[in-house]
Order: C-alpha cells, then structure tokens, then sequence
C-alpha cells in the first residue's frame, strides 16, 4: 500500500497532497478533526439559545421599560411597577417558546441533514457533511451536491451545475483533474474528487448571499413592524422632554413622587412592549405546528411569504405523483429482436448514475454480457442516455421525441405515433433505439445517426390519493396552479386532467415547452393563460418562476429532483419533498419531511393565519401607543397630572391588549393574504386612538368637574373606566366577524374587570381604582359616546376606502 504523500502545487487549486484510491485512514481522519480541517461551517436551523435570551431580553424598549421601573421604586408606590413583571413575563414566554421551537427544528434538521459518500479505508461509507474532512476522497452521484472544493480524480460522464455559484446555466463536463466547487449540483454522471478546501474555507462558503442554505426571505411584517418602532421611537425622544416638563410644573401633582409616577405612565402607555414578542411568538408557533406536521420550515419569516403565495409551480412527479415508477410492459417494433433489446436495457440502466426510473426497470431487465467500450449518461437536459458497444452498435433509451426529434422514415414515425398515443392514456414512455455505428459515445453528447427504433417501454406511475383535493383548495383559494414536468407533455396533461386541474380537461391541453420562447415577458403571458407544461428543462424551470416574478406574482415552487433545485432557488419559496435529492432539499425553504403534498395547504394556511391575525394584534397596539401619545400631547399644553397611573394602564392594556392580542394572533383565521399591512393598520389605529384618547381626557375633566372633592385619583378611576369601555369595543370591532370563541373571549375580559372592582383589595388596594355611583356613570356615559364614535369611525373608514380585512366572512 502506498503511502499519501506530499506534492508542491504549481498552480494554485493544485493538491496538496494526494489521498490513495483507497482513501484515509481512520487515524489520518482523526488528525484532520484535531486540527479543525472539517466541513463544519457557521449554517444552522436556528438561534443559539443565547442569542434566543439576548433578542427577548435586551432590546431598546426593555431598556426603557426597566429604567422607567427603577424610577418607580424610588417613589415606593409599588403598585405601579407591576409593568416590570409584564416585561418579565413577555421575555419569558418569547424565549420558552422559540427554544421549544428550536429543538423541535433541530430535531428536523438532523434527520433532514445532508450526507456524503467517503472512501476511508478502502470502503465506500456514508457520512454527515460536516464530519468530511480535507483531504477525503468523496464520491458523488448525479442529485448531489458537492460538499467541499475539491480536484476530480475519477469520472464517468460527471456534468456539474455551477449556476448556484457562478450564474451560468450550461452544466460543466468535469473530467479528471478538473476542479469541483461546493455549492454546485450534480446533473449527470458520477465520479470521485479529493476535498481540498472544507468548511468556511470553501468556495460556497464565501458566497454567503448565493449559496448559503439559510438565506434571509423579505416580510412585509417585520419591515412594518421595525417602521413603526423607529417613528415609535423618534416620538418618544421627542415628547419625553415635554412630558416631564409638565408634570413637574403641574399643579396636581404634588411633589416629585407624583411627577414622576405620571411621567412614567405616560412612557410606558407609548411602548408597544409586547408587539415585536408576539410577531416573533406568532413565527416561531406557527413553525413549531408545522413542524409536528412533518415540515421544517428553515426561517421564520419564510412562513409569512407563504400567505403571500398566489401561484404555485408543481413538479408532477413526486408530487402529484408518488414518484415510484414501475414498469408496466415492453412494445417491440417491427423488426426488433426481444433478446437483444432486453440485453440493451439491462446495459443501459446499469451504466452511470441510477435514477428512478432506472432502478424500476432494473429488477425487469437482468444484467447484460455485452462489453460496453463508450457511454452518455442521463441527464434532465438531454432526457437520454446511451452506450456503445463493441459487438452490438450503439444503443439509446430517452424521450421519444428528444432520441426521435425529427423522424425521417416511416418506422420512426410510426414509433413516435404510438409513444404519443401511450402518452395521452397517461403513461410515461421510453424510447429504445439502435444504430449500427460507434461514432459519438465516447464523452461526446452528441445523439448517434441513423437511429432505428426497437421497443417502447411504458411505465405506470401512482398518482397521490391526496392530490386532487389538494388542487381543489388552492382552487378554491384563488391561488393559480402550474404543473410543470420534464415528462411528455400529453402524460402529464393526462395525469393533471385525471386530478380536474382547472383549465384542463384533456391531455392536449397540455403545452410542450420546447415551442416556447425564451423572453420572459412573452412567457409570462403564456403562463397566466395555460397551467400544464412538459418537456421542461431545468433552465426553463427557473425561466418559469422568473417571468411569473417579473409579472407581480408571488412564486411557490414545489420538486423533488436535481432539475427542480435552481427553480426552487429561484422562487419566493422553494418546497422541496422529503424524498428530494440533496442538492433539492440544500435549497429550499421548506421541506416536506414525509413527502405529502397534501401538507401544502397546512403550510400556506399557517402563513395566512400569522399574517391575518398579526394585523389585529398590531391595531390593538398601536391604538394604545397613539391614546397614550394624545393623552401625553394634551398633559403637555394643560400641565394637568396625567389622567392615568401605570398601574391602571397595566389592567388595562392586559384585559384589552395583551390576553385579547394573543389569543386572537394564535387563532384560526384562514384569510387571504391583502397587500398594505402597515397602511390599513394606520387607518384604523390613528382615528381610534385619537377618539380613545380625547374620550379618556373628556372623562378625567368631568369627574373634577362633576364630583366635588375628587381629586388625581378619583378622576383617574373615571379614565379608567372610560379607556375600558371604548378599548372593550375596539376589540370587538378588531375580532369581527364575531364567532364562539370570539366574544367568549371579549366576556371574559369584561368579568375580569368586573372582579376586580367587586373585590376592594384589588381594585383599590392593587390597581388605585376608587369607585363610586356617579364616577361609574360618567365612565359609562363617556365611554358609550367613544364606542360609538369608534363604530362611527369604523363604518366611515369601510365606506371610503373598504372593509377591513376579514369584515365579512366567518371563521370557525
């Protein structure tokens, strides 16, 4: 056995050292794992658990919200530091659930982990990614992608996709001492390569935006959200100055005590501390119920793109299909002997890669004696593969209309009649043909002249049970449906038109996509007018998504095979099935761990829920930020104390905001996806909070005015109340269409508060709240009139811009 050894490089990318054809030994691996020379890299599934502790804990508003606590208990009147523990609550909940969702995702990742085959003493092992190593001698099938750069040392029709990392879609023939890159796919062939840069160090690695597996998807959500922090915060740097101006100057306020409890409930009415932890809680449930559903979902915000999605681009088989062909029989042509085409089939489907429709007729078509001198392997580009022979001429098996694209005679014309005619009855064909001549077959993709058809094979696919009530509910959900295959267009024109795709009714509605063109806009035309296409090629593929793109659409793609990878790369959201190549899966957002197709409509579901119901939860809100913000505005002008202590704003934000804000986000809600977020919050949250606040004001000022004697505390018990009342009908508008659960939950909240002021050591002891008749009637008066000026609001709003989202339909 011969030892490695060292080899100066004369040019860079040359190896270092050169591994035996039996690879490394274990103790040659293990000196490689001492020294960090691994393919471990910094991609993960999700957020260490102490980034998770750093995100909930130490943010801005936090930082605000405890200062605002210590300053509190310097006034000694504890009550109004309950906010604290809101905080800490809020924090707890954020980090417990993204922590039980990252394990959760972890879990998943790890069966969902991609492996690599390794030569290590002399035996061929399967093995995680990251536990390769420099200097490994790895060998790679077509569906793979290469897992560290590295120099080809074998070959067999190896052709590599490199448009991951470079752009260009043409596959590379790789021949030895050619150099692989991380990152690139593997479309046809096989062969053996020595890793020579692994880890961070290589190529892929340093592509972050390109190449790295979990990229950052756009969410309207977040962006909005992070909008209104920013103005959120500007007003606070701007109004903090003024605020503790006036309640130090105003005369009901009677000592610094005062001052500052005032001050701090105006601050802490305008922080919205619980939005940005239920937009992040809403992402991260939502992937934790997908997750039990056998999805990984590999970013979060990937979720609320998927409510965005309105076409989805479905690969046949694998999807709609179960992707297990099975051979079905085999059609001689005139003049064809069975011996030697079964011998032919047995050869060809065992040179080069096997995918699936090899491995089907495998067990049919028993190895051949036949001395094979030259081969072209599969590839979903050529759709054919071939192999020469030193006896027996050359033999090719493929797509009928790609091995017979022009038929010159009429046996080939007749052979291409029948395939056609299989095809339409949904059957996938294969086209057996033979030439005497060698020419063409010896690394060269080239097909051989003179070809004479000899058999037909018909396969049989199993369509999905699920698919077609799956293509119902997209549908029925306004979301458009685009099959798009590499198989003859009338087999999957059949199969979509056996599953009542709408817009196809027969085979021929089919379209063939070699007739297409390649300028996108024309393209695009043709996809929003026919759903089924065949005879796609990996580079139409993407093509598809693009022109979709380029037309406003928001693109789902589903697939399973090498030739799907770069179109899910390409789509706002890549789905890949559980049964996906490596290369596949490496690229998607999502992966369909069991497979089922039918899984679909749970996903886009999620995505509509969390976005839906985010929006109801941010009016909440942002009504309190702005009433807070217009109580602040009219303290400043007036020098008045202001009319609310943080303790009654922590009640009240608690029974109208945060339990009713939760609920609602988590639950059920299957609306469409409407462009606009931020606008129609506005729009709604400004006029309300506005009316809230100058109703809370309105109630403060009668109480003084009305109940002689009272004092801050008396009239802040009628703002209270007041703030209650119009908050309690805000929600109620915010939660319609009214359904069980819904106004279930509205009555809990009212009882709540009802409990409290019934119970004295609660409403007076804890949250300050001094009841009388009269101050319940002023609140109740005052506050009937802001409920209906909300309603009134409500109503104007609808009539001059439309409803508000979810206005009228009902929801279980």
């Amino acid at each position: 056995m011969q030892p490695m050894r060292r080899v100066e490089p004369e040019a860079p990318g040359q190896l270092q050292w050169i591994t035996r054809s039996d690879g490394l030994t274990a103790a040659e691996v293990a000196e490689r794992v001492a020294t960090g020379r691994t393919n471990v890299t910094e991609a993960r599934t999700s957020r260490t658990i102490a980034e998770i502790v750093r995100a909930n804990v130490l943010t801005v508003f936090n930082a605000l919200l405890a200062a605002l606590f210590v300053a509190i208990l310097f006034t000694g009147r504890w009550q109004n530091g309950l906010f604290g523990l809101v905080v800490i609550a809020n924090s707890g909940i954020g980090i417990v659930q993204e922590v039980r969702a990252k394990r959760t995702l972890d879990r998943l990742a790890v069966l969902n982990a991609p492996h690599a085959r390794a030569i290590r003493d002399g035996v061929l092992v399967d093995i995680d990614v990251t536990a390769a190593v420099q200097d490994d001698l790895l060998e790679i099938h077509a569906g793979d992608q290469v897992p560290a750069d590295g120099m080809v040392r074998e070959s067999a029709g190896l052709e590599v996709d490199e448009s991951v990392l470079t752009g260009e879609s043409d596959p590379v023939a790789k021949n030895a001492d050619d150099q692989v890159q991380s990152g690139s796919i593997v479309v046809a062939g096989e062969g053996r390569f020595q890793a020579t840069a692994v880890g961070d160090n290589a190529y892929a690695a340093k592509l972050t935006a390109e190449a790295r597996r979990y990229t950052v998807t756009r969410s309207e959500l977040v962006s909005a959200t992070n909008r209104l922090l920013k103005w959120i915060t500007v007003v606070l740097v701007l109004v903090a100055p003024v605020l503790i101006w006036s309640q130090f100057r105003s005369a009901d306020n009677h000592g610094w005590r005062d001052a500052i409890t005032g001050t701090v409930a105006a601050l802490v009415g305008m922080v919205p501390e619980g939005l940005v932890l239920l937009t992040s809680l809403a992402f991260v449930i939502a992937t934790a119920n997908l997750a039990r559903r056998c999805t990984l979902v590999q970013e979060l915000p990937a979720v609320e793109v998927l409510a965005r999605v309105d076409v989805v681009c479905l690969d046949k088989t694998g999807t709609l299909t179960y992707g297990d062909v099975r051979f079905d029989r085999l059609e001689l042509c005139p003049g064809a002997d069975d011996v030697d085409v079964r011998a032919a089939i047995g050869l060809l489907t065992r040179t080069g890669d096997t995918n699936a429709t090899a491995a089907a007729l495998v067990d049919e078509f028993p190895a051949s004696d036949w001395q094979p001198v030259g081969a072209v392997p599969f590839s979903s580009a050529r759709k054919w593969s071939a192999v020469s022979t030193s006896e027996h001429g050359s033999w090719v098996l493929g797509a009928p209309e790609m091995v017979l694209h022009s038929p010159s005679s009429t046996l080939q014309s007749d052979a291409r009649a029948r395939a056609d005619i299989l095809a339409a009855a949904g059957s996938r064909v294969l086209l057996l043909a033979s030439t005497d001549g060698t020419d063409g077959l010896t690394g060269d993709a080239t097909l051989p002249r003179d070809l004479l058809p000899a058999a037909l094979v018909v396969l049989a696919e199993h369509v999905r049970e699920d698919a077609e009530e799956t293509l119902r509910y997209f549908a029925e959900q306004g979301v458009a449906l685009k099959v798009i295959s590499g198989d003859n267009p009338r087999t999957v024109g059949a199969v979509a038109a056996a599953l009542r795709l709408p817009g196809v009714s027969s085979a021929a509605d089919a379209i063939d996509a070699r007739n297409l063109t390649d300028d996108l806009d024309e393209l695009g035309e043709v996809l929003d007018s026919r759903s089924v296409f065949g005879r796609v090629t990996p580079h139409q593929k993407r093509a598809f998504v693009q022109a979709l793109q380029r037309r406003g659409h928001v693109v789902a793609m589903t697939g399973d095979g090498v030739n799907d990878a770069l179109a899910l790369k390409d789509a706002d959201i890549g789905v890949a099935m559980g049964n996906a190549t490596p290369a596949t899966r490496a690229v998607a957002q999502l992966v369909l761990l069991d497979g089922r197709f039918a899984h679909l409509p749970d996903v886009v579901g999620e995505g509509r829920r969390v976005i839906a119901n985010i929006e109801r939860a941010a009016n909440l809100f942002l009504v309190k930020n702005i009433y807070a913000l217009v109580l602040a505005v009219i303290v400043a002008f007036t020098r008045v104390a202001y009319p609310l202590a943080p303790i009654q704003l922590t009640l009240i934000s608690a029974v109208t905001i945060g339990v009713p804000a939760f609920a609602l986000a988590l639950g059920p809600n299957r609306r469409r996806y409407l462009p606009g977020f931020l606008h129609r919050v506005l729009r709604f949250a400004i006029p309300t909070g506005i009316v809230t606040g100058a109703s809370a004001y309105l109630g403060y000022e009668a109480t003084k005015l009305l109940d002689h004697g009272a004092g801050v505390a008396q009239a802040r018990t009628t703002t209270t109340m007041v703030v209650l009342i119009v908050s309690m009908w805000t929600l109620l508008v915010l939660a319609r269409p009214l359904s069980g659960w819904k106004i279930g939950l509205v009555a809990t909240m009212a009882a709540a508060v009802a409990l409290i002021v019934a119970i004295p050591p609660l409403g007076h002891g804890v949250f300050l709240l001094d009841v009388t008749p009269l101050r319940l009637a002023i609140a109740g008066v005052v506050g009937a009139a802001g409920a209906l000026l909300v309603e009134l609001t409500h109503r104007s709003i609808t009539v001059l811009v439309g409803p508000l989202p979810d206005a009228h339909r009902q929801h279980r």
